[in-house]
């Protein structure tokens, strides 16, 4: 299997398994089932290279009504947490400053992902655990739609920290691992 099908593959897997199998987003269901996920892999190591791809698939959004939301897989430039998180905030500086604010909105995931104030081996850190760094471009609007028929969506990311600390830091190291 070519790398780029592989890594989807794992990705799809992980969406299913751990995002979904979890609830970790009660809205994931609706969209994989609709098959309105767009997933682009950036093999490079270069930081520019990926922010040049995170401008391709927001103007794929742009161009494309049919894809409700886009996850930019980066396999090779952010390995390191904190260069990650310098690439994120650069992301959304750049959507900010493009007029895409409040158009996208960037969602954040990475293998490697730790809470602010967090410790490593928190549990809680899976469910932002992806099995690659990720930017995932959803559409406000679709976010927007989704909330209306959702009550407090503000509890649920304590209520996705909560299961994953009863759930413990094995099993959720085992259900991401799993996925690849």
């Amino acid at each position: 299997m070519p790398l780029t099908a592989k890594v989807i593959e794992q990705t799809q897997n992980w969406i299913r398994d751990v995002v979904i199998a979890c609830n970790f987003c009660p809205f994931a269901a609706n969209v994989v089932k609709k098959k309105t996920i767009f997933y682009r892999v950036e093999n490079s190591i270069s930081m520019q290279t990926c922010l040049k791809a995170l401008a391709e698939e927001v103007k794929r959004l742009d161009n494309d009504e049919s894809i409700e939301t886009t996850l930019l897989i980066l396999t090779n430039a952010t390995k390191n947490f904190d260069d990650y998180l310098d690439l994120f905030a650069t992301a959304e500086e750049i959507l900010k400053q493009e007029g895409y604010e409040g158009i996208y909105q960037l969602a954040s995931f990475h293998p490697l992902y730790c809470f602010a104030g967090a410790a490593v081996d928190d549990a809680a850190n899976y469910t932002n655990r992806s099995p690659y760094p990720m930017l995932h471009i959803l559409r406000e609007s679709s976010i927007d739609a989704a909330l209306l028929n959702y009550k407090n969506p503000e509890a649920i990311p304590q209520r996705n920290i909560d299961f994953a600390r009863q759930k413990g830091l094995l099993y959720m190291q085992m259900l991401r691992d799993a996925c690849f």
